[in-house]
This record gives C-alpha cells, structure tokens and sequence, in this order.
C-alpha cells in the first residue's frame, strides 16, 4: 500500500477514466495505476467545501484504512492531498450490494446466509484486532467484489469509525443507523466493540428471513424494542430456521453488557464452523420473497433522502462518508429514511440551536454546515416534513409538472415523456413485482405496445397534491391519481391510485427522478408499470 506522500501528484501515477458515481462534495471515478495497469476506484474530494472538522473526519477515516488489509474489506490502496483536492484510491468494488445479489440467485438457504455472515464476522475480527470499530455496519455496506459466482463479501465506509485501545469502552458520541444500533448506544452509555457484533447479529437475522428484528415507523418505539432486546423469532417463517443459527443471534443480540459475544468467538459457533454439518441446505424462497420487499423499500427512502441531501447543501461529511467504491451511478450517498434502517447518524457536531432549544440527539439525523444548523427529521416519511418557510410559487410549478408529465402518458407521447423524465428515473411498482427499475426502457415498452392502443379517451385528475419543497432545487409530491377512460367499445372505467413524484431542477428545468406507486394495478391495460 502507498503512503501518501506530499511531493506526490495523482496524476503522476493515475490515469482518470470514466465517472462511477458523484456526491454533492465528490465524484468517484475508474483509475488505473500507470505502472501496473491495474483498475481502482478513486474518490476525488473538494476540500476546499469541506469544514476543519470534516477534515479530520476525512484523515482519520483514511488513517483507520490505511492500517486494515483484509480479502473482505475494501481496501484503501492510496490517499494523496493536493490543493483543493484529496484523491481515495479505494479497490474496485464491481459486485454491488450482498442483500442485491442474494435475490437475484437461483437458490438461497441457511447454509448461503452462514457463508455471508462468516465473511462479515472474518471482516469485522479484523478490525476489532487493529482496534478499530466500525459504527455502521448495515447492507448498504456490505458489497461483493464481483459479478462472479461466489465473490467475495467486502465491507465498506469506514466513515463513521473509531479507533479504541483494546477492549476500551467510553462514549464516543451517537453514532449509526437506527435499526441496527445497539442498546448501549441508544442509552447513551460507554461503549466499544461489542455493537459491531449487535449490527452482525441484526444483519443476520435478515440474511435468514428477509426482514429486520427491530422495526417500527415511530423511532421512539422502535428505539424503545431495541434497548429492551424485544425481538422474537415469528412462525412459520422461523419454523424452518435451525435452532443452531437463533442460537447464534440470541449470542449476538444480548443486552447483557457483562456476556460481551466478540467477533473471534462467533466465528467458532458450530453453526459457522461446523456449516455442512448443522446449517440446513433448504432453499428458502420466502425469505428471498422478503428480501426483495426489504430492499426496494429501502431504494425508494433512499432515493427520497438523497435528493433532499443533494439539493439541500448538507454537510459534506455524509458525502466523505459515502459508498464511493459502488461503480452504479446514485449510490453516492448513504443517509436515508432512518426507520427503514438506512440512515446514517452522527451527533458529534451538534450544538445548541437557541432559536429552537437543544436538539434530541435520538431522533434527528444531524447536517451541519459552517453557516448554520439544519435538521432532518427521519422518523417522519417525506409527506410529513414541514415546508413552511419556501413560497406557493414554486409548488405549483411541480404541480403543473406533474400534471404535464401524466398528460404525456395519456396521449402517448413518448417523446414528450423522456424531456420531462430524467434518463435514470428509478421507480418502484406493482408491475415490477417488488424490484425497483432504473431507466426508461421498461416503460418504453408501454408507451410502444399499450398506451393509446386500448382504450379510445383518457382523462387523469390530479386529487389532494401535496408538494413538499426540500430545497431550492428539489421537491416531493403525492397525490391520489383518478383515470377515467373509454375502452374500444365505448364502456367508460375508472381506477385510481397513490402516486409519489420525486423532482430535481437541473438547468432551471424539473425533471422527475424517481416515482412510487402503490395500490393494486389498475383493472385496466392501459397505463401500468411506470406511468402509474
């Protein structure tokens, strides 16, 4: 690994290639070593966006992986600063997210979740040996070298990591993501390694039956079932789960401080070490069913939250932190709707707003930025976040967008559709069957095959818009949708359904990047999948 050295300049010994993925402070881009040939990820940050204090966020995260060489950790190869610029050299990690890939296999049993969890628990042995706690583990960080069958899980984003002198315990502030933080975190107590096992043991309970332990749309109980240790293991989904893996959750999931499970420890259980032998071979499609579910939702809370992050001038310590390594485009942010056990959170920057008293540190995700205080409220969908302070101005030109965007769908006008949509739009559906789609082929297809064809009059109203503005450049609406149409022999339907439009002003233009609908498909062909 080469230490950074002042006299040295990245492009000495990189060649840039093509962008991989862009944050607010940061783009990641395909490198390739001069004297190797060999390809790497390099995440070129604008320090000079960047606080004293996201600074030295910046040098410890490179620090921490610096020292952390491991076959299931991405590995931090380079890390150059020159002026205005630091240059993160990072493996090049093509495999994407675990939990993706589990979904899209052919077969997924116990004995597949063993392996997983054994890499992530080899993984975080490592770190816990260098001293190094990692705060965050999550699915989002958890990746695969490869498309290839059998690839290495990798663990990424050290950017919430601490060091600590061996089995030390001390407060180091609020920090992680909600649905797998640990109790002694949530009650503000001293605390070290052994809430990266608590994490493991979260994340292990989903490999298994495709759905989070702890869960609930209110964070205050969802904080309040984690801190009592309240989770259960429901049939029939569990009756099918040998008794050796609850075993080892329960292991991992104790809140008995004094009976601290560490990582070496785990990795001896029979349910690891002894896998052909205890874990079942069953293939487990219900879990892969609820696997599925589990990551679209968490897509779609992404989705929302990174816009508001991307448009809302947040601090740039959440884009240091981000999943740079990732080579799909959008995932350069990781901070997103919190009870869908996403969002990152770090409280070590708070202080006091006087204007509104002291903040809950439990229940905010905290955005500083060196002109003032900015709060996001994660324990509240997007519908419900106040926007009092922007005009009506900009709300109805949203609306107008949207009404224009739909009547494109109605006529058919295809054209018309890709000006007011972005090339990448995401968008989760009935029709997707639980996956969320990027780009506009899938509904291309409609526009080419159903639109206009099956019925002879379209008329949409648009009931209850509410628009909520996260920024001056983007804006979320919901609606309820109301079709009324005339099909081929004059009879007249109608259906309606609930919509959710994500827009971004790029070049003073709205364009829609992202869209949800709910509700059971219309009992008619003309418009489903992402018209709806």
């Amino acid at each position: 690994m080469a230490a950074p050295a002042a006299c040295t300049r990245f492009s000495d010994n990189y060649d840039l290639k093509e962008e991989l993925g862009k944050g607010a402070f940061s783009v990641v881009r395909r490198c390739v070593q001069k004297s190797t040939g060999l390809e790497f990820a390099a995440k070129i940050i604008n320090t000079k966006k960047l606080s004293a204090r996201d600074f030295q966020k910046l040098e410890r995260e490179a620090r921490i992986c610096r020292k952390l060489q491991h076959p299931n950790i991405v590995r931090l190869h380079d890390s150059i600063q020159e002026e205005n610029f630091h240059y993160l050299v990072f493996d090049l990690v093509t495999g994407g997210e675990l939990f993706e890939d589990i979904v899209a296999r052919e077969f997924y049993s116990e004995a597949d979740a063993s392996h997983c969890i054994q890499q992530i628990l080899e993984s975080v042995n490592h770190c816990h040996t260098n001293g190094v706690v990692h705060r965050d583990l999550k699915p989002e960080n958890l990746l695969l070298a490869s498309k290839a069958k059998g690839a290495a899980v990798k663990l990424a984003d050290f950017g919430l990591a601490i060091e600590v002198q061996g089995e030390q315990h001390a407060w180091f502030g609020f920090a992680g993501t909600p649905g797998y933080l640990s109790p002694e975190v949530l009650k503000k107590e001293p605390y070290g390694k052994p809430v990266d096992i608590w994490a493991c043991g979260v994340i292990l309970y989903i490999l298994l039956v495709g759905y989070p332990p702890f869960w609930d749309e209110d964070q205050h109980r969802l904080y309040a079932q984690i801190k009592a240790g309240a989770y259960d293991y429901p049939s029939p989904e569990w009756d099918t789960v040998t008794p050796e893996a609850k075993n080892l959750i329960n292991q991992m999931l104790t809140v008995n401080l004094p009976n601290e499970y560490t990582a070496s420890e785990a990795l001896k259980h029979p349910w690891i070490c002894q896998r052909e032998r205890v874990a079942s071979v069953v293939h487990r499609q219900e879990t892969v069913d609820c696997l599925k579910k589990f990551n679209a939702r968490r897509k779609l809370k992404g989705a929302i939250l990174t816009t508001m992050l991307a448009t809302r001038n947040f601090s740039s310590k959440y884009d240091v932190q981000g999943r740079s390594i990732i080579t799909k485009k959008g995932d350069g942010s990781q901070v997103k709707e919190s009870t869908d056990s996403s969002t990152t959170l770090e409280d070590d920057d708070i202080k006091e707003d006087k204007s509104k008293g002291v903040v809950d540190r439990s229940s905010t995700v905290i955005a500083k930025d060196p002109e003032e205080l900015r709060i996001v409220c994660p324990n509240k969908t997007i519908s419900q976040i106040s926007t009092n302070s922007y005009g009506s101005a900009r709300k109805q030109e949203v609306i107008k967008m949207t009404e224009q965007l739909l009547e494109a769908i109605n006529v058919g006008d295809y054209e018309a559709y890709t000006k007011i949509c972005d090339p990448h739009l995401t968008a989760f559906e009935p029709e997707a069957l639980g996956n969320l789609v990027e780009g506009m082929d899938f509904h291309k297809f409609y526009f080419d095959n159903v639109v206009g064809k099956n019925c002879k009059a379209v008329n949409t109203t648009i009931l209850n818009p509410t628009v909520h503005l996260l920024g001056d450049d983007a804006a979320c609406i919901a609606y309820v949708r109301l079709t009324q149409y005339m099909d081929k022999q004059g009879a007249a339907h109608s259906s309606q359904c609930e919509e959710t439009r994500i827009w971004h002003k790029r070049d003073n233009k709205w364009q829609n990047v992202h869209f949800h609908r709910s509700s059971s498909s219309p009992p008619f062909t003309f418009a489903p999948s992402a018209h709806k």
